[in-house]
């Protein structure tokens, strides 16, 4: 039933006012709805998208073309009227957002800034992406070509995804790689990201010690001098590797 309700069409004035309730449902900073005047770029560069995309659709395309040209000097987010975003979409912060003419945006997405759902083909095709709905899309993360992000998903920042992210699914990396998979009924926290980069130089640091101890055991190398200097460098580096959350 819910479902029904989500999708029945809504008038414009509807979707503004709906438009402006959102920041108060995700943004625990707002404190005054006077503040949406002046510190939400996010919800006017959707209002503006709003009715240049009703325009586009009653073929008036050089205005439509215009509010969003417009938009995007105000806002400094560039996001074509001919694209589809559905209702509840909240693009927080903002600065740098770019969505293409045939990206989908469904429901209760979340966009943070410097995010693009561009295109990699000069075809005139679908060549955006979708992103379904309630998923999370991380600052700086590049969405490219035909791709489709499932329901429920998290982007990390500054990832770029290439390929398809199945539901309920954290991708991070360049390019993105599926690391973990939810319980659909699990709210994804799009705080908790492993730190790949980490992970992989500890690694690589245990390992290298296995093969020096090897080497030193069966070759009978006295490496003592080095060893004591390099003791310190890697005491200081795991201190330093420790200290990031």
């Amino acid at each position: 039933m819910q479902e029904e309700l989500n999708h029945q069409p809504l008038s414009l004035w509807k979707q503004i006012k709906e438009d402006f309730i959102v920041p108060k449902l995700n943004d625990p900073a707002l404190d005054s709805s006077l503040e949406l005047l002046f510190n939400y770029p996010g919800v006017w560069a959707i209002i503006n998208y709003r009715i240049a995309h009703r325009l586009y659709n009653k073929n008036w395309k050089v205005l439509a073309r215009f509010i969003s040209g417009l938009s995007q000097f105000l806002t400094h987010m560039d996001i074509h009227p001919a694209c589809t975003i559905g209702r509840r979409v909240f693009i927080d912060h903002g600065i740098g957002v770019v969505i293409g003419a045939t990206a989908i945006v469904e429901d209760d997405v979340l966009i943070y800034q410097g995010v693009t759902l561009g295109g990699v083909s000069l075809n005139k095709g679908k060549r955006h992406p979708t992103i379904k709905s309630n998923s999370v899309i991380g600052s700086g993360a590049k969405v490219l070509g035909n791709i489709t992000i499932g329901k429920n998903c998290k982007i990390g920042a500054n990832s770029v995804v290439i390929c398809d992210v199945p539901k309920n699914c954290t991708a991070v990396g360049v390019p993105a790689k599926v690391i973990k998979r939810e319980d659909q009924n699990n709210k994804l926290n799009h705080a908790d990201l492993p730190d790949i980069n980490k992970e992989m130089f500890e690694y690589l640091l245990k390992r290298v010690a296995v093969l020096e101890h090897a080497i030193k055991k069966f070759d009978g190398i006295d490496l003592s001098d080095e060893d004591k200097e390099l003791e310190c460098i890697y005491k200081k580096f795991i201190s330093a590797m420790n200290s990031i959350k």
